[in-house]
């Protein structure tokens, strides 16, 4: 059996505003029907593979689960890493954790957030490499290049081989325009695509050489890794001992038994704008309520209900309004979204890393509306969740049931709500919102009050442990 792995961190911040930190492009579907976390699982669902190990933060646990209900899939184990520490430390993590079973357990290691269209085109790529992954190489997948692209790094073969797994002569990094074409033209070079196919023990050895100073603390924080709700959370302590490093930088870079196979098919990293707009393959692409009017070259997102979107005379424009930001960049400099990120965090701003619609275990809820002293949110909560038992120093709140049902306590009153009815949360009061129904409970919330910010919440019970 192949054992998937796939890792489900990062930010995606130049996919900005619609990938933010608090709900990275993994998570979204940006290209219509699933999300790509959703597709880079279904892409390794087939005979011959295992259930999918995922490697994810705290923050991501819940919407990982949820995601993975949705198209029906069971995994080996949610892996919690306590804190971002990049690639190196949660793949040989992956690694000690399938070796407790299987010292030879074939892994294979996948980002969460590319395109690959072609399923069984992929496995097929996977499939040429699994005879050098056994026999103790590391295998790791290029992309033959069709354009000189700078926002790659490349892979170098020898030059030898047709097909199957290859010598890897060495890696290069991000290209200049230049350096991309001569490479394009040569023929030898492939995108990175950061896919990896290897024996459990045979990384675990790896490290021991080239990367010593992790073994340790990735040991302990597996060794010490205790079940928490159905996840399996690596413990901090030892986790914190881990250096923050690439797995290309702790060990690719450095072994000389390294592989890799070229893959032909479409490919993108959906880093960023351009790439979406390049992966849907139309002159003027568009999502949501968009009119575009003598527009071209351009990619026009609306992405809040009840938002409507107008082009005029648009040229190689990138335009994404949401709820509470939009951005309007050349598609040339889609790369650049990263710096308008940078200066909303330099200036304090929320949309920095805050999606407008906060995915929370027991649902969700967005901000309609904001001003001195108030807020008015709206709260869909799932069947049978429930928020945890709170109370707040600085506000009040007015609950209005719109859709549902609604099971409300305040303090010690415990009341039924139905559509069209509502209730009043004094300040210090000890409350708790819960859905007793079978549909979404949906409610709007008004808030008032000297501070309303989410950190003024005191819980005393929380089914998500979060107390």
């Amino acid at each position: 059996m192949i054992h998937p792995v796939i890792l489900c961190g990062g930010s995606g911040t130049r996919l900005w505003p619609l990938s933010r930190k608090s709900r990275p492009k993994q998570f979204a579907d940006l290209l219509g029907g699933e999300t790509l976390f959703q597709s880079s699982v279904q892409r390794v669902a087939a005979e011959g593979y295992a259930a999918p190990l995922v490697v994810t933060a705290d923050d991501y646990r819940f919407v990982v689960k949820e995601q993975l209900d949705e198209i029906d899939t069971t995994p080996q184990a949610i892996v919690i890493e306590p804190a971002p520490r990049n690639t190196a430390p949660a793949i040989l993590a992956a690694a000690r954790l399938l070796a407790r079973d299987d010292p030879a357990a074939v892994m294979l290691v996948l980002p969460s957030d590319h395109a690959i269209p072609d399923a069984a085109a992929f496995r097929a790529a996977v499939a040429e490499g699994l005879d050098a992954a056994r026999a103790g190489r590391i295998v790791t997948f290029g992309i033959r290049p069709d354009r000189p692209e700078t926002g790659y790094g490349y892979l170098e073969l020898d030059g030898t081989g047709a097909s199957g797994a290859q010598t890897l002569l060495g890696f290069v990094e991000k290209p200049d325009a230049d350096r991309a074409a001569e490479m394009l033209a040569v023929g030898t070079y492939l995108w990175n695509a950061g896919i990896f196919l290897f024996r459990a023990d045979t990384m675990i050895a790896t490290f021991d050489v080239h990367c010593a100073d992790l073994s340790d603390p990735v040991a302990a924080a597996v060794a010490g890794a205790q079940t928490d709700l159905g996840f399996l959370r690596l413990d901090p302590a030892a986790w914190a001992r881990a250096r923050d490093i690439s797995i290309d930088h702790a060990v690719m870079e450095k072994s000389d038994a390294l592989s890799v196979v070229p893959f032909d098919g479409a490919w993108s990293d959906l880093g960023d704008w351009q790439a979406i707009w390049r992966a849907d393959g139309a002159d003027m692409v568009t999502h949501g309520a968009v009119t575009a009017i003598d527009c071209e070259g351009s990619l026009l997102r609306a992405e809040r209900k009840g938002q409507v979107l107008v082009g005029v005379g648009l040229t190689n424009i990138v335009a994404v309004s949401m709820g509470d930001a939009v951005l309007i960049a050349d598609r040339g400099r889609a790369q650049d979204v990263k710096l308008a990120v940078d200066a909303l965090k330099a200036e304090g701003l929320p949309q920095a890393a805050q999606h407008p619609v906060d995915y929370r275990p027991w649902g969700w809820y967005e901000s309609l509306v904001q001003g001195d002293r108030f807020q008015v949110k709206r709260i869909v909560v799932k069947p049978g969740a429930s928020l945890s038992l709170q109370s707040h120093h600085h506000r009040s709140e007015h609950w209005i049931v719109v859709e549902g049902t609604a099971r409300v306590t305040v303090d010690d009153d415990v009341r039924l709500l139905g559509e069209n009815q509502s209730v009043y949360i004094p300040l210090g009061a000890v409350h708790r919102l819960e859905n007793p129904g079978k549909v979404d409970m949906v409610l709007i919330e008004v808030q008032t009050g000297s501070y309303l910010g989410e950190d003024d919440i005191i819980r005393y019970e929380d089914k998500y442990a979060r107390t």
